[in-house]
């Protein structure tokens, strides 16, 4: 995301979709590297177009997608999953918490009883694996409390947090935590955020509201914030 939008070899792709009787904008993100694409969360239902169009518009097809890393398994993240495996052969993965969600083994936390449809899980990440990419290692960062295994995504060498639900930016300020309404464990959440601002950054994306242009000076600033709430 070039401190404004990409960088070499890392992409968000901002998708507005109907979620719940309401539009929701959603913000994945796409990895380039020499094996081909690294899709971070696949959206909810119906958002396969979408990101068929980004992928396009980037010289790629959905094929090329050989990983896709979901953050959590809440909906607005994994519904669209199945739909997008109907068109790649990707691998899939998430933290070893999360996993019997997309499988079908646990329903959803949180969810109104309907869910999305399952998926197969090919690969249970953990905490500092590290995946090469174009825009130099992927590190795996674990950062439950929104959900039991929630995971972010970080760049050292760019500087850059995927921070998924871990943090959002579309309130008041520029970072915020994650909802409270919408954390099942807020205190681990806080944790969470605590363990990001001992990472160097220089900007996240979060799930909902794309890129902000903060860094761990900010992460340590909003930690300190939460722990006093």
């Amino acid at each position: 995301m070039s401190r404004q939008e990409d960088d070499v070899g890392l992409h968000a792709l901002p998708i507005a979709v109907d979620h719940g009787g309401r539009e929701l904008t959603v913000t994945p993100a796409l990895v380039e590297t020499e094996r081909g694409l690294v899709l971070i969360d696949a959206g909810p239902e119906g958002s396969l177009e979408s990101l068929r169009t980004h992928v396009r518009s980037l010289g790629h097809e959905l094929a090329d997608v050989w990983l896709v890393v979901v953050t959590h398994h809440d909906a607005d993240h994994a519904g669209g999953l199945a739909a997008l495996l109907e068109h790649t052969d990707a691998v899939v993965a998430t933290h070893r918490e999360e996993a019997p969600f997309l499988t079908g083994e646990r329903d959803p936390l949180g969810g109104d009883g309907d869910r999305y449809p399952p998926v197969e899980v090919d690969l249970e990440l953990a905490g500092g694996v590290r995946i090469p990419t174009i825009a130099g290692p992927m590190e795996v960062v674990e950062t439950p409390g929104h959900a039991p295994g929630h995971v972010s995504l970080y760049f050292p060498e760019s500087g850059v947090l995927l921070a998924g639900d871990a943090l959002v930016a579309d309130g008041t300020e520029t970072l915020e935590g994650p909802k409270p309404e919408f954390t099942p464990d807020m205190d681990r959440a806080i944790e969470s955020v605590g363990d990001l601002a001992g990472l160097e950054v220089d900007g996240v994306v979060c799930y909902h509201g794309g890129y902000a242009e903060a860094g761990t000076e900010r992460l340590e600033e909003l930690h300190r914030e939460l722990r006093e709430k």
